[in-house]
């Protein structure tokens, strides 16, 4: 009953704040951005209630790839909604919301299970909250890349009109994502450090997909900030980047078990 209640709290929630975005983005009106900041946190809280009642099974915790999903969405609006008065996020919060409202209407509608038990190895839950919250910073830069690269092109083309364009600055934005960038690598490398200190499987058939994509993604990241700082890199070089790194972890995280939760059923 739980479960139902704060699925579909949340979904209208996301659905309002979604409306209340696109109608500010669309029509040109002010965002009333308290407004906004409230009807998500309330969709987020029912969010967090939905995902702790369909995580939490008589057997064990049920961590299939829908909810795993899911957990990326709510970090990525809980994120950004905190964050919604300091970045320049306005013209994300769309496919942020939506993002969230499908992954709920998903868990909700299309039941999966995958049982693990971190009871009985609660380090492992460290690090899975590691891999997952630098997996969300790291998806965040991608959109902020997506938008940078948006910004770049039409300023380049002459076709933006800064003050009728609900859009950002591109210097804000380029600053914002290389903070991203950091926060996830640092992340990253926490979640690499903790699955080898850990886990004793990390290279195991199976898991060495995963690990070895994680690195190949750790590297990418980390000479893009030190080619960052030491020369600076080109836009275009740096939103190819943050998007590919954010592909190569997608398919690290989701690749397998993608294959084996749904292809296979």
């Amino acid at each position: 009953m739980w479960t139902d209640i704060s699925s579909f709290g949340a979904a209208v929630f996301y659905s309002i704040s979604l409306a209340l975005v696109l109608r500010g983005l669309f029509q040109h009106v002010a965002l009333n951005e308290k407004l906004v900041f409230g009807l998500a946190s309330i969709g987020i809280g029912f969010h967090a209630i939905s995902l702790s009642t369909t995580i939490l099974a008589t057997d064990g915790q049920n961590m299939s790839i829908l909810i795993v999903a899911s957990i990326v969405s709510w970090l990525i609006a809980a994120m950004l909604t905190i964050a919604i008065r300091k970045f320049a996020i306005i013209t994300l919060l769309p496919v942020v919301y939506g993002f969230s409202l499908l992954s709920v209407l998903g868990v909700w509608l299309v039941p999966s299970t995958y049982i693990t038990h971190f009871e009985t190895h609660p380090e492992v839950l460290i690090h899975i909250c590691l891999a997952l919250s630098a997996y969300s910073t790291l998806v965040i830069a991608a959109f902020y890349a997506i938008q940078l690269n948006l910004i770049n092109n039409r300023l380049k083309s002459k076709k933006l009109n800064l003050a009728a364009s609900p859009l950002p600055p591109l210097l804000t934005v380029e600053k914002q994502l290389f903070q991203l960038v950091i926060a996830g690598l640092m992340l990253l490398t926490l979640s690499l450090m903790t699955g080898f200190f850990f886990l004793e499987d990390m290279l195991a058939q199976g898991k060495v997909h995963k690990t070895i994509l994680s690195i190949v993604a750790w590297c990418l990241y980390s000479v893009l900030i030190w080619r960052h700082h030491q020369q600076g890199v080109k836009i275009k070089t740096a939103v190819h980047a943050t998007i590919i790194g954010a592909v190569i972890l997608t398919l690290a995280y989701f690749g397998s078990r993608l294959v084996t939760e749904l292809v296979m059923i």
